[in-house]
């Protein structure tokens, strides 16, 4: 069975050599992560890995060892405790329980509310429409359904919650990843303007062929700097919750525009742009960078590019403390407008298709705010939008 994981590792391009197997099959001698996923995760990272950079390979290889494993019998329960591989209780409504959900006036009276269940509650709670739990009617808790509500652990079912109580780990997008076709990066070859400068390093071959004639054949070399493209691009990247399903996405076009772009800054956030970004989705508790400060350094030449799916809850849009992750002083809706006004060309890049915008409040809210310049990631959609940032 482990040697399935050895290939599975090499065959999603993390370089694990057979020594450091069987470093690893060593390591699970002394029992220490028996029957515990999480524990021999990091315990086979920390053995195999050896540079950070293959850290997204390395739980891609992971994720799929396991799921692998989900369909031999018997297999997963002899590994990983129960809790782990029996999904939580699902409740499916009618249309007249559906109708009978209300969502709160605000989001104050959600919050007030969560406190009150959070004081009384004393254990775990499986369904229902009361207690925080899994399943149910419950505004509070995880996989149940709710117009709008507090997200307490495990995952979300319908992407309803307004705030998360959990703490959210994200990964960053990976430079490496091939590209599936070259369409992306042909459409982004539309957001050019060539220019040469630095160091001479590249002949130039005409001017060096005149130089020569009129040199009576004596050699004359001519040098120029490098062409390249001037444009400056500043692209901020949505990452985590709803983003996961267009991870792959996001990746062919993060590699795209670090192919095409010389002068290419790059941040990310979660949901909305508040008052700090980040460049280290590990590091982003630690190290952010606030948005004052990337307004103040980056000058009004470069062109805002702003991926995501612009999919949650209007609170986070409209209302102080709307965040699902933390409290914001101010609505994210001043943050936004704060950074378009720095620049004079900016563009919002969705995955989602264009034609189920209008089902989303909170994708036409952020389509006003950015004047109607909101793009599809197509190809026709990506050439547009690069149309629109070259005017």
């Amino acid at each position: 069975m482990l040697l399935t994981y050895f290939e599975t590792l090499r065959r999603y391009g993390v370089p694990v050599t057979l020594g450091e197997f069987l470093d690893l099959l060593e390591a699970l001698k002394t029992s220490t992560v028996f029957a515990d996923r999480e524990k021999f995760y990091f315990l086979s990272r920390t053995i195999l890995v050896k540079d950070e950079k293959h850290f997204d390979k390395f739980d891609r290889a992971v994720d799929a060892f396991f799921n692998g494993l989900e369909s031999m019998d018997g297999m997963l329960e002899a590994l990983i405790p129960d809790d782990w591989i029996r999904d939580a209780f699902q409740k499916e409504l009618t249309e007249e329980e559906l109708a009978k959900l209300q969502s709160f006036e605000s989001l104050e009276e959600l919050i007030e509310q969560f406190k009150e269940r959070l004081a009384e509650q004393e254990k775990r709670h499986q369904g229902g429409n009361k207690w925080i739990g899994t399943g149910g009617t419950s505004p509070f808790g995880n996989n149940g359904f709710h117009p709008e509500g507090i997200r307490v652990g495990g995952e979300g079912k319908h992407q309803k919650g307004v705030k998360v109580w959990e703490k959210r780990e994200f990964k960053n997008l990976d430079g490496d990843t091939a590209l599936g076709t070259r369409n992306i990066q042909v459409a982004l070859r539309r957001l050019r303007k060539f220019a040469r400068s630095g160091a001479e390093d590249q002949l130039d071959l005409d001017d060096t062929i005149s130089s020569t004639a009129k040199n009576a054949g004596l050699l004359d070399i001519k040098m120029v700097p490098e062409r390249h493209n001037a444009v400056k691009v500043l692209i901020f990247f949505d990452i985590g919750g709803s983003m996961d399903y267009h991870i792959t996405a996001c990746q062919q076009l993060f590699s795209a525009v670090r192919t095409e772009f010389k002068h290419l800054e790059f941040f990310y956030f979660h949901n909305c742009i508040y008052e700090s970004v980040w460049k280290d989705n590990v590091r982003r508790r630690q190290e952010s960078t606030p948005l004052v400060e990337v307004l103040n350094k980056y000058s009004q030449d470069y062109k805002v590019i702003v991926v995501g799916d612009a999919a949650m809850s209007p609170y986070e849009i409209v209302s102080d403390g709307g965040s699902v992750e933390h409290w914001n002083e101010e609505p994210g809706e001043v943050w936004m407008r704060r950074l378009l006004a720095g620049y004079q060309r900016f563009a919002w890049i969705n995955p989602i298709a264009e034609s189920e915008w209008h089902y989303s409040q909170s994708t036409r809210m952020m389509s006003d705010i950015f004047d109607g310049n909101m793009f599809p990631m197509t190809v026709n959609g990506l050439e547009a939008c690069m149309a629109h940032l070259a005017r």
